[in-house]
């Protein structure tokens, strides 16, 4: 079975809902058992993706260019780490701050948009996918696949985890195919007679009370988020300066090293070409013994 097959199934499957995906899942997987039983089976195995990811795979068919910019980021964000090019560095730092948040942002919207509310911690899983993206090469591969069962989470010190966070091993270099946000059917218009002015006010009443108590909810929500963002985003802060001062320490002890290394290496030289001078006259001397004693033998 080809790989393309698995990866075309599973680019339809992961584009759905989360209450879609194990129903879709399990009817397409019947409908392949007698024609491809072999894919029957790997479509059947694909894993129903966690919440966090389900919204980061959203995110890549939605709005693609937004993760691009992410990927763009964190592509230069990893080269100035290996150039140690400190203020390129920081600067890329605040512009991965300032990226991550606002997709994170714009993520939950579009969750929003299908009828599911993103928790805080669904918010931090999915900033930590996106942040795991900008750090490391192969988990920006695995973002652009929009093919996540799980989230992923860059730690600095152990590569990051993408093969577990994949529904198929070889998604990494697959891309999701972008799709628009479906367009809803307009409500059928049915012949409803005019109700009683005092049933109509109360109707109207009621309709208001639950838009404001959306927009409470709503609003509640955004400024849980927002705090919750600044708390995470001063104590990253923290973390990212000690890191870069570590760093800087570093760049300076094998600086001072360097520089003791090539003052001992220039006395080395000198005390060598001594050396050298001093066998050279005590070869010249010896061989004018040797020449005298042979004379008066």
């Amino acid at each position: 079975m080809t790989t393309d097959a698995v990866l075309a199934e599973a680019d339809e499957l992961y584009a759905l809902s989360l209450a879609e995906f194990t129903p879709a899942r399990d009817a397409r997987a019947k409908e392949l058992k007698k024609a491809d039983p072999e894919l029957s089976a790997q479509v059947k195995a694909l894993r129903k993706p966690s919440v966090a990811a389900w919204v980061v795979n959203l995110l890549a068919r939605r709005e693609t260019d937004q993760v691009d910019q992410v990927l763009t980021v964190g592509a230069a964000l990893r080269e100035a780490a290996a150039n140690l090019d400190g203020a390129e560095l920081r600067e890329l730092t605040r512009q991965r701050r300032q990226v991550t948040s606002a997709v994170t942002s714009r993520a939950k919207g579009l969750a929003a948009e299908e009828g599911h509310r993103v928790t805080e911690a669904v918010a931090e899983q999915v900033e930590q996918t996106l942040t795991a993206a900008m750090l490391d090469e192969q988990a920006a591969r695995a973002v652009r696949s929009g093919l996540l069962v799980a989230t992923m989470r860059a730690t600095g010190v152990d590569a990051v985890d993408v093969a577990a966070a994949l529904a198929v091993p070889e998604a990494g270099g697959f891309s999701a195919t972008p799709r628009a946000a479906p367009v809803p059917e307009p409500p059928h218009l049915h012949a409803v007679p005019d109700p009683e002015p005092d049933e109509r006010a109360r109707e109207e009443a009621a309709q208001a009370l639950a838009a404001a108590e959306a927009a409470l909810t709503d609003a509640t929500a955004r400024r849980d988020h927002a705090q919750a963002q600044v708390d995470s985003l001063r104590a990253q802060s923290l973390q990212l300066q000690s890191e870069l001062d570590e760093l800087r320490r570093r760049l300076a002890d094998l600086e001072s090293r360097a520089e003791t290394n090539d003052d001992a290496l220039t006395e080395a030289l000198d005390d060598l070409e001594s050396a050298e001078e001093s066998t050279t006259e005590s070869q010249r001397a010896r061989d004018h013994a040797q020449t005298t004693l042979d004379a008066l033998t």
